[in-house]
């Protein structure tokens, strides 16, 4: 069964514009990321990819993109590709991030993120670290990311 995102992801994409439409979708839905302008451009079972233009609102008093706008892209990409990845019958959330600035972050961003472990669904809850790399436009690696996610079995309702 494909996980209701990912159907969402696939539908919209078939349109014009679909990619932004998504991504305004995932924003509305988590609000927050929306201060970054994201636009998700790659999304299937174990990878999604996202990008973010430098603009004024995310750049730090040095001209580059700000760390915090960029772990704010990293947390995306991984929940996003997180949960278009997992069973039905699982959940996750993210419990941290440690993160690594490798450069000057200029211009457009390119962040992929990718499982470090199969996603699998299990009886019991389980750590899963997801990598993020975010590239400049000339594929210089600027940033890296783990998060890590805890996945567990979704609650089971009773019916009354």
């Amino acid at each position: 069964m494909t996980a209701p995102l990912l159907s969402l992801y696939r539908r919209c994409t078939r349109w014009p514009a679909g990619n932004w439409l998504f991504s305004r979708a995932v924003c509305f839905k988590a609000p927050y990321f929306a201060s970054i302008s994201p636009r998700i451009t790659v999304l299937e079972p174990g990878r999604c990819e996202g990008v973010i233009r430098q603009r004024r609102r995310i750049s730090n008093h040095i001209g580059t993109v700000h760390a915090i706008a960029m772990c704010n892209l990293a947390e995306l990409v991984g929940g996003v590709m997180v949960d278009a990845s997992l069973p039905a019958d699982m959940r996750w959330i993210p419990k941290g991030m440690d993160v690594k600035y490798q450069a000057k972050a200029l211009g457009v961003l390119t962040a992929v993120a990718t499982p470090e472990l199969p996603i699998i669904s299990a009886e019991h809850g389980y750590d899963l670290p997801v990598r993020v790399r975010v590239c400049d436009a000339a594929g210089v690696e600027v940033f890296q990311a783990v998060i890590a996610m805890w996945v567990s079995p979704r609650p089971r309702r009773t019916d009354r």
